[in-house]
């Protein structure tokens, strides 16, 4: 286990979701309009579905904060569901003398089937309501956590959408971003036109009831060379970013840098050309990158680079317009069951990613330097700077 860990609890409808926060250190500012600011950022997207009109995410902390410090004991938070109220007989935690009518027909690229078969269940229910993608909201709030942690070191994190649908950006236009264009976007992506191109395409799978996926690009700017290890297959930072984004609710493809275009390149095309730096101020490197097709990990360690990832999120399951599916208990052919869903998740999947990769990188800042203070892991970080200029 890493040295910043956490747990999720909580059904999509249920009372509420919380989130155990363990390997803080001490003395870190922390402010639940901070996190709230994020748990906002995750709600926004062109194609929401309406129950982002109901929510109004807010996380409360109720421990490991004091005077708007960490004290480096656990940190808890809550996320109240408004919705609860709507659910109450459905999702009662205690025995009642009559349940309600079960569900039964799952739906094809969902957790319904597979979930109900392992756990024992005659009703999809207890599947549907964890394997919601409403969990993430728990991890933005633990992702707010790390990036103000990151903050400390100076890194930043970004996402934009560079697919939906049909309509991407061109690979230029991706190594251009203008980041506050990209927060005022609906679909979070930093041109206008092909913006407004994917906001139409959203429209037109929302009248026939169907569903959109895409891609999502993430990048850390400012992490430091050293992050990870090459020595152990679970300790290389590249493999603990591919198992965080891969377990965000409709991921399928988890690319790092220039990942899969490398593999049709020979080696002279494929690597980074090392060359002196120009620079020659205090506590920066004698050496640079000329390019950055690794995405900024060689060897499973950070290389100095920007972190670049990118993620394939697929149309999500829930479709107005549903497929073919089965009755579980009558074995006759049916539609898929419907619920109230969002038409294209891909702009706050992007949101979703940046809180995975921070934890991700909080977690090997502090395996790196360290310390359970921020002033002592920032001179271990620091003296680290020094040894290595």
């Amino acid at each position: 286990m890493g040295k910043f860990r956490f747990l999720t609890g909580g059904e999509s409808h249920g009372k509420g979701l919380v989130a155990i926060v363990e390997g803080m250190v001490a003395d870190l500012t922390l402010e639940e309009k901070y996190i709230n600011k994020e748990l906002k950022r995750r709600q926004q997207g062109y194609g929401r579905g309406p129950r982002m009109e109901i929510e109004d995410d807010e996380a409360k902390i109720l421990s490991g904060v004091r005077y708007g410090l960490t004290t480096g004991s656990p940190i808890a938070l809550s996320i109240r569901n408004r919705d609860w109220e709507n659910w109450q007989e459905q999702l009662n935690v205690s025995p009642v003398e009559k349940e309600v009518e079960p569900v039964t027909c799952p739906r094809p690229g969902h957790a319904d089937l597979a979930g109900v078969i392992k756990y024992g269940h005659k009703d999809i229910r207890p599947i549907i309501e964890r394997a919601s993608a409403r969990e993430t909201a728990s991890r933005v709030a633990v992702g707010a956590i790390a990036r103000r942690f990151l903050e400390e070191f100076g890194i930043a994190i970004h996402s934009h959408t560079t697919a939906i649908g049909r309509y991407k950006l061109e690979q230029d236009e991706a190594n251009r971003i203008d980041w506050q264009q990209v927060e005022a976007s609906p679909v979070r992506c930093s041109n206008v036109e092909i913006e407004k191109s994917m906001m139409a395409a959203i429209d037109e799978a929302k009248a026939i009831g169907d569903t959109l996926g895409g891609i999502v690009e993430i990048v850390a700017e400012g992490v430091p060379i050293g992050l990870g290890s090459h020595v152990i297959w679970d300790r290389r930072l590249d493999g603990g970013i591919a198992q965080a984004i891969m377990s965000i609710n409709a991921v399928k493809g988890v690319e790092i840098g220039d990942g899969f275009a490398l593999a049709g390149l020979g080696g002279s095309q494929a690597h980074d050309i090392i060359e002196p730096s120009p620079s020659s101020k205090a506590n920066k490197l004698l050496w640079q990158h000329t390019t950055n097709r690794a995405g900024g990990i060689e060897g499973g360690i950070s290389n100095g680079e920007d972190i670049i990832v990118k993620a394939a999120v697929k149309p999500i399951a829930t479709l107005t317009n549903p497929l073919p599916s089965i009755d579980l208990h009558s074995g006759e052919k049916v539609r898929a069951h419907y619920e109230r869903s969002d038409i294209c998740v891909v702009p706050s999947a992007g949101v979703i990613a940046e809180a995975m990769l921070a934890i991700v990188l909080a977690d090997a800042c502090l395996e790196k330097f360290g310390g359970d203070n921020l002033k002592e892991t920032l001179a271990n970080y620091r003296n680290f700077l020094v040894n290595i200029s």
